[in-house]
């Protein structure tokens, strides 16, 4: 499950994603970052994410693209346990900020 939450005055949103993060999710994980203009930055809460494939890190990549790639500013926060594990072995904290 995919639900975003966007705040006008800072320029960020919020991307929640719950459950299972794997291709299921890509419909709606796409239209979370899409649909939204005037965004400055990105989080993308992976609290409650229990288990991600190569589809979600994927689909991360595409919201970085999507951000501006370099410039672009997406952090991806409370990450936990064997998630915080697979995103570190995918080399992911050399392209987003990994917030605990």
């Amino acid at each position: 499950m995919v639900e975003s939450f966007f705040d006008e005055q800072a320029g960020r949103l919020k991307i929640h994603v719950k459950g299972r993060f794997d291709y299921t999710c890509h419909k709606m994980f796409k239209e979370a970052f899409t649909v939204t203009e005037n965004v400055n930055s990105y989080d993308v809460d992976l609290a409650k994410v229990d288990y991600l494939d190569s589809s979600a890190l994927g689909m991360l990549l595409l919201l970085r693209d999507h951000a501006g790639g370099d410039q672009g500013c997406v952090r991806l926060i409370n990450a936990k346990g064997a998630v915080v594990d697979i995103l570190k072995i995918a080399n992911f904290h050399r392209l987003f900020e990994i917030v605990e």
